[in-house]
Formats: C-alpha cells, structure tokens, sequence
C-alpha cells in the first residue's frame, strides 16, 4: 500500500509538472460578450489545441468592459493562480474609446507584458483599433502602441483581430462592436499561427 501510493504521488506531481497553461487577459471581445461562452474565440483556440494534442489548457481571464489597467491590477494573481507558459494579452480598446493617452495605455501594457515574462511566460499581443470618429491622429497613435511595443519587447502581435470582422454586418452583434458567433472563428484562425510558434 505504501509503495502504492508513493507512485500515486509521484504521477500526480508529474502530471502537474508537465501541465501546460494559457491564459488569455482581455476583454469582453475575449469574455464572449453577446454569446456563449463555449462559441467564443477563446473556446475555439481550446479546440485548435485539442486537436493537435498540445496538452495545453486556456484559462479565460477576460472581463467585459476591462482596461489596461484593470489587466495590470489583476495580472499578479493570475500569474500566481495559473503559472501560464503563455500570456495572450488583448486590452486596450476600452482604453481607446474612453479616449485615454496612448502613453499611458502602452505604459499599462508593458507594464503587463513584463510581468508575465518575468514569471516565464511568453507574451502574445493582440491587437485592436478604435472607430474613425476618434479623429485620426489619435486612432492612428493607438493602433501603433501594439506594434511598437511588440518590436521594444520582442515579443509577437497579432494585427488588428477584428478585421474582416467589424465592417462585415453579419458578423458583428446589433452593438456594432463586439463580434458575434459568425466572427469568431475568423478571430480565432488570426491568433493561431502567431499562437503555434509559442507551443514549442
């Protein structure tokens, strides 16, 4: 019984070991606002993993209608609770639209992508942009924070996500703004080759 249970230990704390996590930070495009949980982009990437027998497991940390700095109020913990391989990060749009300065949404995003990495994670970047009515100098300043800040990290960024999505009415719920069941496997197809080169 002794020897028996000591494997039993022993496999457990390998299986734990060997255990593989994402964690997606984001908001309520990530959160599956409007939808399903189970239809959301993140559930379909989850898929996408499974498939390919990974072993890896997504932990959904996204709350609708959260910012940057809410991500970096709640980034701790989640490192703590998960201990991620992978940080996939998608914020700042409701940065944007409360017309926050573009300085300090990328200072609250590095400040994140730090984190993560220094926890041992890869940072995966996800972009978004805000509507024209911003004026252009200021849509234009914060679509380049993602860009900017994945070439000062060196980490990788996936272009605007809701492309092809967001001006293509049949993909996006009655809001206007957040993608519905059709889009999201168009989200999900966009992470996943800058996702596969972190798997390895």
């Amino acid at each position: 019984m002794t020897r028996f249970l000591f494997v039993v230990i022993v496999s457990l704390i390998s299986m734990t070991a060997a255990a593989k996590s994402i964690v997606v930070l984001g908001d309520s495009i990530s959160a599956g606002y409007g939808i399903e949980v189970a239809q959301g982009w993140v559930a379909l990437l989850q898929e996408k993993l499974d498939e390919k027998k990974t072993g890896y497991t997504i932990h959904n940390e996204s709350i609708s209608g959260d910012t940057t700095a809410g991500g970096l109020a709640r980034i701790d913990r989640v490192l703590s609770l998960h201990q991620p391989d992978i940080v996939i990060i998608e914020l700042g749009a409701n940065d944007g639209l409360r017309g926050l300065p573009p300085k300090l949404i990328k200072r609250n995003l590095a400040e994140i992508a730090d984190r993560a990495q220094l926890a041992g994670a890869k940072v995966l970047l996800l972009s978004m942009k805000i509507p024209p009515n911003y004026g252009q100098r200021y849509v234009t300043l914060f679509y380049n924070i993602y860009p900017q800040l994945a070439t000062e990290l060196g980490v990788p960024y996936v272009p605007f996500i809701m492309e092809d999505i967001a001006l293509t009415k049949d993909m996006m719920q009655a809001d206007r703004l957040h993608p519905n069941t059709k889009g999201q496997p168009v989200i999900a197809d966009k992470v996943w080759p800058q996702l596969l080169p972190l798997l390895k």
